[in-house]
């Protein structure tokens, strides 16, 4: 390495002596000598591997997906994206990785907007098929109001609430002894917080609390309550109010929300007799934030919102390891139907056929070869899961027909050419799923 080095610092400097002879306008019986030395010490060299290798990296905070993957993935934003549409989405794009942009903005009658994104939620959650889901709600206004009658100083809300917002996976003795132990809060004051952050429920919960002597003297956890008991109103109405819980150790420490926050876990087990079900983590969340976008105007304007973010790669792990464990084939291609030929010399007719499917819209494959036998060909269609097979044959032309069989069952009909698109619509229009 060293000698290399050596080298390579001569070849530097009998560079610098060439230009140099160059600017001083040298004879070029002089200039042609030291260009040869300087070849030479090239040659020495040898060639510059470096110029010639190079690794091909993914950026920072990204990874490469498998066609496998990259299938999981677009099925599970198409359950996503079709459910934002159904709701009358408009659509934008943000440098955001892991999330999935729903966002209502604008002046409105209170929890109209915010029990539909609740609706979303939940809309989503089932049509990705997960397993069992509960979304925990509560209203950071109540959250401050409980803290202000139970004695937190104003100067520790925020510290108080993220403690809070960890019971989902430690236990209250732990939280209480953060509390206490790490940020000086008087245990007397914990107890009171401890008494109310252990209860969770449904609107039922919600009237005690409208009754509860200490809470009613407090104006915003009263606003609070009023507006949740309106929105289980409405979640009622929606058919998803037994997917909710009204959960007080609901935190989220987000402090830019203002009212309503919620977020969905996946549940472990089901629940018991008067039981929590535990959760395996949060796959969506969101919430009232009526002050953020005022932040970022000029005129300060105050823009009332209230949205939603679904948490993408966690749902696309989820779904994978499900599938690993159940053994699922994943579908790589959306391909309805391949293009076949029961005999040889028939590839201008599959040229011809799949031309035409592919003119009117339907997702059509062939062998790219010029004879292949009709069994390859089927076994192509099991493996890559292709459900029907279009199958050209000499008597077929003849009869003006195409043969379609069904992969799965092995069944084959007759069908005429004219209405061979129609046919493969009606048998491949099917609600999309996961696997």
């Amino acid at each position: 390495m060293a000698d290399r080095a050596a080298l390579e610092e001569l070849v530097r400097l009998q560079g610098e002596r060439v230009r140099g002879l160059k600017q001083q306008k040298a004879s070029a019986e002089q200039i042609e000598e030291e260009v040869a030395k300087l070849l030479k010490l090239k040659a020495q060299l040898g060639p510059d591997e470096s110029k010639h290798k190079f690794v091909l990296k993914t950026p920072k905070g990204t990874r490469d997906y498998s066609p496998r993957q990259m299938a999981v993935r677009e099925k599970v934003f198409d359950v996503i994206i079709r459910c934002f549409k159904r709701h009358g989405a408009e659509v934008i794009d943000t440098p955001v990785f892991e999330l999935k942009d729903f966002d209502i903005a604008g002046q409105f009658d209170p929890m109209i907007p915010d029990a539909e994104c609740l609706k979303i939620m939940c809309e989503i959650l089932s049509s990705l098929q997960i397993g069992d889901f509960l979304v925990k709600v509560n209203d950071r206004r109540i959250l401050d109001g409980m803290f202000a009658i139970c004695g937190v100083p104003d100067s520790k809300f925020r510290t108080i609430c993220s403690s809070v917002d960890k019971l989902d996976k430690v236990s209250w003795e732990e939280v209480k002894n953060e509390m206490v132990g790490e940020k000086g809060l008087a245990p007397e004051v914990a107890d009171r917080i401890g008494d109310y952050v252990q209860q969770h429920g449904g609107v039922s919960l919600v009237e005690q609390l409208l009754q509860d002597p200490k809470l009613s003297q407090n104006k915003q956890a009263m606003e609070g309550l009023g507006d949740l008991k309106l929105l289980f109103e409405y979640l009622t109405l929606f058919g998803v109010n037994d997917k909710i819980s009204f959960d007080l150790s609901l935190a989220r420490g987000l402090d830019y929300y203002t009212g309503v926050i919620y977020e969905a876990v996946l549940l472990q087990t089901p629940a018991q007799a008067g039981d929590e079900p535990s959760g395996v983590g949060s796959v969506a969340a969101g919430g009232r934030y009526d002050g953020l976008v005022g932040m970022f105007d000029p005129r300060g304007r105050k823009v009332p919102c209230v949205g939603l973010s679904i948490g993408v790669e966690r749902i696309f792990s989820i779904v994978e390891q499900r599938l690993e464990a159940l053994e699922e084939k994943v579908r790589t291609t959306e391909t309805q139907v391949l293009v076949a030929s029961a005999q040889k010399k028939l590839l201008e007719e599959r040229l011809k056929l799949v031309s035409e499917l592919w003119d009117a819209g339907i997702k059509a494959e062939l062998l790219y070869k010029k004879n292949p036998k009709l069994l390859n060909q089927l076994q192509y269609c099991e493996e890559a899961g292709i459900p029907l097979v279009a199958i050209i044959g000499e008597q077929e032309l003849k009869d003006g027909v195409i043969k379609l069989r069904s992969v799965a069952s092995r069944e084959e009909v007759d069908v005429r050419r004219e209405d061979l698109v129609e046919e493969i619509k009606r048998r491949t229009d099917q609600p999309h799923c996961i696997c």
